[in-house]
């Protein structure tokens, strides 16, 4: 039987499969099957005799049926060994299975990110992290950093407006390694202390892609720019930088100087509202030289003098590109015009140019009116609020016309007579692209509205006329109905007629006759001089009716017009009844 072994499988299993289909099998045949069927099977380790074992005790096969029932009894045990281990390992898998956390229960970082932002009220967005004026808290910001693994694409992160991120920044800062791809982080009012500025610092060598930097209104950060500073590498890619009213010091002046060696590539620099600054500004100017690619300079109130203004004049000689030049609300430099604008007409891309403010002398203008006209590409002009103006404007004004590209004008305040009115509205003749100007605080307009009716019949451009305190009269505000009722001032949007108290109810009653065909209009003002109060007349029915045609029209300026009980009623029922949501500044 043993040299038989090695055939009995193939020719038992056969068999077998027959008499399990035979229903007149005995018990002894069926263990018969088992027995033959595996005894050869692989050998194992013997173990502990299994119930099989002691059932073929009582049969006696002979020398080498009992070596074959000893492969069948080993051949048991490891069998029942096996179907037990493997019994186990399925209730041990099922047990692991049990407790890992399901899907709902740990959601993935994109899925924490999205309901982090729903919090907040915020659409996801994977690239540009928009968080301003959220009233975040500590804890925001520590999640929020949490968050960065998951946001490798980020490009922009915005927390301005959020004064809670002020002693927590480094909680943020340390995982900025994540997004490596940031190129925009602006942190403007976020109360940031003078260990926050040391972690911005520390994360500069990290966020290597890092092109626009806005810290404004951070006052913590005055005396302490250094620190943020020196931590600047060569080749840094910064593009903008804005550190608006943060309270910088001389001191911080010179350190804003020693990295302007480092960026090269700064196209914004905006230091404004720093008044300090000023005492530094010699050595600033001296390295605007490392910038020349700097399209925009704003040095608005930074207590400028006669001798900054200088050394700002010979720094403009590098700065062929700049585009926009901001040094107004500097009074002392008032003055230092004359001798300091020697390369200020080489700047042939200048497109803005704001000077109001600057207590501008005659002799000033007399320089200006020289230079100013020779910026091919100014398209913005600011000189307001320079009373000493006068009458010696009348050549600038006139030579504005050499200036074709001009799309706003802003010459408010300015104590301005007949004349210049004359000389602007002739050269206005020639500004096709003009948008925007503003004669406020003139009074010499009032009744001379007209000097300018051949400038707005061809302004076809004009979208903001403000003639605010100009002692306008009815025969004026008679002039800009009919003029749009002639096809004129088509897309005029803001209109802001406030400080005209001597226009009678009659002028206001014409007016808002014709009011209905200014159909882009979505400003109007009409407020009354802060030291006046005046019944509304008869024209207010006038001028509800106009409102119903006017249907981009979102904020009406009335102050201090004394409304009647039914009145009131009416304009508070008015948005109501027509279905409209103007906003009534009353």
């Amino acid at each position: 039987m043993s040299q038989g072994c090695s055939k009995e499988p193939d020719d038992q299993n056969c068999q077998d499969r027959h008499e399990e289909d035979n229903p007149k099998s005995s018990p002894f045949d069926f263990v018969m099957k088992q027995f033959q069927g595996k005894k050869c099977a692989p050998e194992k380790s013997k173990e502990k005799p299994s119930a099989i074992k002691q059932f073929f005790k009582g049969f006696d096969f002979g020398k080498s049926e009992g070596k074959d029932r000893r492969e069948i009894e080993e051949t048991e045990i490891n069998n029942a060994e096996a179907d037990d281990q493997s019994e186990k390992q399925d209730l041990s898998v099922e047990d692991g299975l049990s407790h890992l956390p399901s899907e709902a229960e740990s959601p993935s970082g994109e899925q924490r990110f999205n309901q982090f932002m729903e919090k907040l009220g915020k659409k996801p967005n994977s690239k540009n992290l928009d968080l301003n004026n959220c009233a975040l808290s500590a804890a925001d910001i520590t999640e929020l950093a949490s968050l960065l693994p998951f946001l490798p694409e980020l490009e922009e992160i915005s927390l301005s407006w959020n004064g809670c991120v002020g002693g927590t920044l480094k909680a943020l800062t340390v995982h900025l390694h994540h997004v490596n791809l940031l190129k925009v982080l602006r942190l403007n009012n976020c109360r940031l202390t003078a260990e926050d500025v040391i972690s911005l610092g520390e994360a500069f060598e990290i966020v290597s892609q890092l092109e626009e930097l806005d810290l404004s209104w951070n006052s913590n950060i005055g005396g302490k720019l250094s620190l943020l500073t020196k931590k600047l590498q060569e080749g840094c890619k910064l593009k903008c930088l804005k550190i608006t009213d943060c309270s910088l010091t001389a001191k911080d002046g010179e350190s804003l100087a020693e990295i302007l060696n480092v960026i090269p590539n700064l196209e914004v620099l905006d230091v404004s509202i720093n008044k300090n600054i000023g005492c530094s500004m010699k050595v600033i100017a001296q390295d605007l030289k490392n910038v020349p690619g700097l399209k925009e300079l704003n040095l608005h109130m930074c207590g400028l003098k006669q001798d900054s203004l200088q050394g700002l004049d010979t720094a403009l000689q590098h700065l062929a590109e700049l585009r926009k030049l901001d040094i107004s609300c500097n009074r002392e430099i008032g003055g230092g015009f004359k001798t300091s604008t020697a390369h200020l007409a080489s700047l042939k891309n200048l497109e803005v140019l704001d000077l109001h403010q600057c207590c501008i002398t005659e002799e000033d203008m007399t320089v200006l009116s020289q230079v100013i006209p020779l910026l091919s590409s100014l398209q913005e002009l600011n000189l307001s609020s320079n009373k000493n103006v006068g009458l010696s404007s009348d050549p600038l004004l006139g030579r504005l016309r050499f200036l074709p590209k001009l799309r706003s004008v802003t010459i408010s305040n300015c104590g301005l007579g007949e004349e210049s009115l004359s000389s602007l509205a002739e050269a206005a003749l020639h500004l096709p692209e003009l948008e925007i100007l503003d004669l406020s605080w003139n009074k010499c307009v009032g009744g001379n509205l007209k000097l300018l009716l051949g400038a707005l019949k061809l302004a076809t451009e004009i979208q903001v006329l403000r003639l605010s305190s100009c002692n306008l009269v009815a025969e004026d505000l008679a002039l800009l109905t009919s003029l749009r009722q002639d096809g004129h001032l088509a897309r005029l949007q803001k209109l802001d007629l406030s400080y005209n108290n001597n226009i009678s109810d009659e002028g206001w009653a014409v007016f808002c006759q014709g009011l209905g065909a200014f159909k882009e209009l979505s400003e109007l003002d009409v407020s009354l001089r802060p030291s006046s109060c005046r019944d509304c007349g008869l024209w207010f029915r006038e001028l509800l009716a106009a409102l119903t045609q006017l249907p981009a029209l979102a904020e009406l300026g009335m102050q201090r017009w004394a409304l009647s009980e039914s009145q009131r009623k009416q304009m508070e029922g008015f948005n109501q009844d027509n279905r409209r949501n103007i906003r009534f500044d009353c």
